[in-house]
């Protein structure tokens, strides 16, 4: 009866045993997951820049203030002529010439670039020069001397004639008095006459060299107003002309 009983608790003892081992080896395994993945870096931001200048527009030998600003840049320069620069800025420029201004700034997430323009104003033509008339009427004029109680135009006036007709073509808004001379020879009566005729004579070979009779009056002195006070030729001479006066 002992016998009986211990054979069957060994028996039962190796089919626990049995059982036990074949269920732990049936188990299934547990795989530990695999460790994830370092997170990635941002990329670096790409650089932003901006320039201004003002003001934009000036007159040579004036200035201008060049402002600027960037993001993420970690080196700027302007060209021309600046160079290198902060992140943020001014500086003031003055170009000879109109002058576009380029900043560029470069970090590790590239480069970026703006402009801006100086624009220089020329400057104004100088004013033409003043023309004194008045001057150059005593210089350009010429008068038209006459023979001995005559009031034709003789070769001498009318070289002299062409080269006043010219002046008053280059002119065309002065107007003239021509007055008529005489010697002190004859009375006053004749040379008034006379004086009167040598004025006519130079105003119509004007307007035969294409100067308008509206631009030119005649009057006559005679003998009344000499030109020279000697007595005689040469100076009679001086006195014998049809002289010119600027009427405006």
């Amino acid at each position: 009866m002992y016998l009986a009983s211990r054979s069957l608790y060994r028996a039962g003892l190796l089919v626990a045993v049995a059982a036990a081992v074949f269920t732990f080896g049936c188990k299934k395994k547990t795989v530990a997951p695999p460790p994830p993945p370092p997170a990635e870096k941002p990329a670096p931001s790409s650089p932003t820049v901006t320039l201004q200048a003002s003001p934009a527009s000036i007159n040579k030998g004036e200035s201008s203030t060049l402002s600027w600003n960037s993001t993420d840049a970690t080196q700027l320069s302007i060209a021309p002529d600046v160079g290198a620069v902060t992140a943020q800025g001014s500086t003031k420029v003055s170009p000879s010439d109109t002058t576009t201004y380029t900043v560029t700034a470069t970090g590790p997430g590239g480069s970026a670039s703006a402009t801006a323009t100086v624009s220089v104003n020329a400057p104004p033509p100088p004013p033409p020069p003043q023309i004194d008339l008045d001057k150059l009427f005593l210089q350009e004029v010429r008068d038209a001397y006459f023979d001995f109680d005559k009031a034709d135009i003789r070769p001498d006036a009318r070289a002299s004639l062409s080269a006043t007709a010219d002046f008053l073509k280059k002119y065309p808004s002065i107007k003239v008095t021509i007055e008529g001379h005489c010697d002190e020879r004859g009375s006053t009566e004749y040379n008034l006459g006379l004086g009167d005729r040598r004025a006519n004579a130079v105003k119509q070979y004007l307007v035969s060299l294409g100067i308008s009779a509206d631009r030119l009056g005649t009057v006559s002195f005679g003998k009344e107003k000499p030109f020279c006070m000697e007595h005689n030729e040469a100076c009679w001479q001086q006195n014998r002309r049809g002289h010119f006066v600027k009427a405006n």
